[in-house]
């Protein structure tokens, strides 16, 4: 990416293993994000461009003289995080905040050299060819996140629940919030294609309305109080003030939309209700174990988010579908 609207292909060098603990792998799927749509909008122009792109799965071609649990040959799954699964925060199960990781930018791409593959991959029975590429690409970013607003929120067998924003996180997030057990489900959003797959994922209802108008319904469907817990699945500021608007008194805001605002009300009126603000980065590798089996066994189907695929030549199409609404998540098949 150059710059706002701006998405070349180019052809650069070939990663390879550069640390004992690295592995390259080839990539077979990646896909664009709704997060890359920030920097999509509001990237300064400029002569260097950024590679892009932080979700895949792929096949292990190399790896370094000291990675001991993966091999040439597997089938891994990359959260859009890598880490060592052995500092005191990975120990903790916060494996995004590891002393020694950071986050993927190159995913859209043939190969990807990863660090630290022995804490970070995580491999899958499958073959190049297998139908659940879709759903296991999600376990890249989109489930897990979808899931850590949930976790976060403390979402549990009869829970009442409001999820802002039907991307593919929202999306997810209902569904994650079904899995847990939600008793209510209210989806904001307003784009039909995107709520009806709501429904099927577990919304109980659905709330197309903005600002004061949607608050007001979404108090009226959970009896004038609001939802213990809001997933606000956007970033921006509007959807944190709805979200403030929505959650019952003790109850929790999680937000996993990437933030795009320095500030905003964090003051009485969190503290005078007893609310919980929480959330943050999804890429805990605990989750890709526990959600691994329900996508294998197709107890769960969250590769239904992807309605466009397009090859690496295409993706800068497949941005401009995105933006616009025309496609709600793009895979991308190098």
């Amino acid at each position: 990416m150059y710059g706002a609207g701006d998405v070349r292909v180019e052809q650069l060098p070939d990663p390879v293993v550069e640390q004992p603990t690295d592995a390259l792998v080839r990539v077979v799927r990646s896909c664009v994000c709704g997060s890359d749509l920030h920097p999509y909008h509001s990237m300064p122009a400029g002569e260097q461009g950024q590679q892009m792109g932080h979700e895949f799965i792929g096949v292990v071609e190399e790896v370094g003289s000291e990675v001991a649990t993966i091999r040439r040959g597997d089938f891994v799954i990359a959260p859009f995080a890598y880490f060592d699964n052995t500092c005191v925060f990975c120990r903790e199960g916060l494996t995004t905040s590891c002393e020694h990781g950071g986050f993927f930018s190159t995913a859209q791409a043939e190969a990807v050299r990863v660090p630290l593959a022995d804490g970070t991959l995580v491999k899958a029975p499958v073959g190049e060819d297998s139908a659940l590429l879709p759903a296991l690409l999600t376990l890249s970013d989109v489930l897990i996140t979808g899931h850590h607003a949930a976790v976060r929120g403390q979402v549990g067998p009869g829970s009442s629940v409001t999820v802002i924003g039907d991307g593919a996180v929202g999306l997810l997030a209902v569904l994650s919030a079904e899995r847990l057990g939600a008793e209510q489900i209210v989806l904001m959003g307003r784009h039909q294609a995107r709520t009806d797959l709501g429904r099927e994922f577990g919304a109980t209802d659905v709330v197309a309305a903005r600002g004061e108008e949607g608050i007001t319904a979404v108090r009226e469907l959970t009896g004038g109080h609001g939802s213990s817990a809001v997933l606000e699945c956007v970033g921006h500021r509007p959807a944190y003030e709805q979200a403030l608007g929505v959650v019952r008194a003790g109850g929790v805001i999680s937000r996993v939309g990437v933030p795009q605002y320095e500030q905003a009300p964090a003051g009485f009126d969190l503290f005078g209700r007893n609310i919980t603000l929480t959330g943050g980065p999804g890429a805990q590798r605990s989750y890709v174990e526990e959600l691994l089996p329900d996508v294998l066994e197709g107890r769960i189907q969250p590769g239904r988010v992807f309605d466009r695929t397009v090859g690496l030549d295409d993706v800068p199409a497949g941005y401009k579908a995105m933006d616009s609404r025309e496609a709600l998540k793009v895979l991308v098949r190098p």
